[in-house]
């Protein structure tokens, strides 16, 4: 397959993952230019401003982190708050069905993994070229006899 990639190649939701990160900077700002700017504040009372516009761009920055990165030696799903790595052999079937919030990953040991790095939020189209990338990137590299893939 000409058409793939060539690796490393990293999946990530760059439209939301740039409004998350840029509404959190917004909201960091505003957060402490009040603080600042509220006289009748105590230096205690300002600190938690400060603090709660950084707690709230932490975790919109938690938010921005899904990727899905497919190298030679599998793929590494970094989700919210987890990572985990895969080798090719395991990724059994990459589905992005109508309506799913992301991409899932069904694995050789019959569970499945979520992969938030690939999902139709604001750009649809992108994610459903991202899974089909995927999908044949782990088709190209799994073992094609079935029987192996059971074990």
């Amino acid at each position: 397959m000409s058409d793939l990639p060539v690796l490393p190649v990293t999946f990530r939701p760059s439209r939301t993952r740039a409004v998350l990160l840029v509404a959190g900077a917004s909201i960091f700002v505003v957060i402490t230019t009040v603080a600042m700017l509220l006289e009748q504040l105590s230096p205690g009372e300002r600190a938690s401003f400060v603090f709660t516009g950084a707690l709230l761009f932490g975790v919109l920055v938690l938010l921005a982190r899904p990727k899905v990165v497919a190298a030679e030696s599998g793929v590494t799903v970094v989700n919210i708050a987890s990572s985990r790595h895969l080798d090719w052999a395991e990724i059994l079937q990459v589905n992005l069905r109508p309506g799913d919030p992301w991409v899932f990953l069904n694995l050789s040991d019959g569970t499945s993994l979520a992969a938030l790095g690939i999902q139709p939020g604001i750009a649809k189209q992108h994610a459903i070229d991202d899974a089909r990338t995927l999908r044949a990137l782990a088709e190209s590299r799994s073992i094609h006899d079935p029987d192996q893939r059971q074990g």
